[in-house]
């Protein structure tokens, strides 16, 4: 059982809990020690105790006998929902990125495409223009087309795996399970970790001081939100805080502000923070070390311990 746990996102398959806790641990710290906390920040990574913090790990979950890579190709009707998650993407950038010139040529992309996203036959044909509207914005316009299609076969696979496979999704629960207990006073989860931990939060049932979701996709109706558990989806009972961090240029993050979203999130739920992770919108260190993430851990923690 671990105070705080952490939950890590896709396409961790080759690493491990340890390694995945020396990467995440620094930032945290590093984030927590920006807000002012000393102490804390000690207490996460130069001074660290066994059961402080702990990553749930489960990116072996994803790999299979032989394979080195993870994500393998998709099936049809996983490329078709490719497609919707593109789109969703391409239409949050037309709407919320940070440059105005990304936000325009979002919008262009839009109108060259013509009609809602999947009245093309779907498979990768149909995702193709999309993918190729994608490129041309920010993180992918310096990485090409292929390595946008890379990473939108590799999100959909893991997602959609976790998403509808039972037997995946107990045994990623069950790994979150192994940490989380009565002292547990913050989860905290990043990409389709924020979703693992959003479930994780659900299941846990008790007093829990914070929920902290970093570059969720929680707001992404297409792919994620109507199959995540339980269904309506609410803020999770017991949670006293749960607080949604988003990069304007974080396409993962589908929507920053989660509030409409979820019932019962009024007085718990605050979306509206924003941070901006520079290059690398999704990284999860980067998150972490904002000051702004160690604010609201540092101020969760000590009002769980005088509880």
């Amino acid at each position: 059982m671990a105070r705080i746990v952490l939950v890590h996102g896709i396409a961790q398959e080759q690493k491990s809990a340890d390694t995945l806790e020396a990467e995440w641990l620094p930032s945290l710290a590093g984030g927590v020690r920006l807000a002012g906390d000393a102490a804390l920040a000690d207490t996460l990574w130069r001074d660290a105790r066994p059961g402080d913090a702990r990553m749930a790990f489960y990116g072996d979950l994803f790999l299979k006998d032989g394979q080195q890579g993870g994500a393998d190709e998709l099936t049809p009707d996983e490329w078709t929902l490719a497609e919707a998650l593109a789109a969703e993407w391409l239409r949050n950038a037309a709407s919320s990125a940070s440059r105005e010139a990304d936000r325009n040529r979002a919008k262009a992309e839009l109108d060259l495409l013509g009609g809602p996203a999947g009245e093309t036959q779907g498979v990768r044909a149909a995702a193709r223009p999309v993918l190729n509207a994608l490129v041309r914005l920010k993180p992918f316009a310096r990485l090409g087309v292929a390595f946008a299609e890379r990473v939108v076969v590799k999100a959909l696979k893991q997602v959609t795996l976790y998403l509808t496979d039972e037997t995946i999704r107990e045994r990623v629960q069950a790994r979150v399970a192994e940490h989380v207990g009565p002292e547990t006073e913050a989860i905290i989860g990043h990409s389709l970790g924020s979703v693992v931990a959003y479930e994780a939060a659900h299941r846990h049932g008790r007093p829990l001081p914070l929920l902290l979701t970093l570059g969720s996709p929680l707001g992404l109706r297409t792919v994620v939100y109507e199959r995540t558990r339980p269904q309506p989806p609410s803020v999770p009972p017991g949670v006293a805080s749960w607080v949604n961090l988003a990069d304007r240029d974080d396409l993962v993050a589908a929507r920053p502000d989660l509030s409409g979203l979820f019932p019962g999130a009024d007085g718990v739920l605050d979306s509206g923070y924003t941070v901006d992770n520079g290059a690398k919108p999704h990284e999860a260190a980067f998150y972490l070390a904002k000051r702004g993430t160690g604010e609201v851990l540092s101020r969760a923690l000590t009002s769980g311990g005088q509880a």
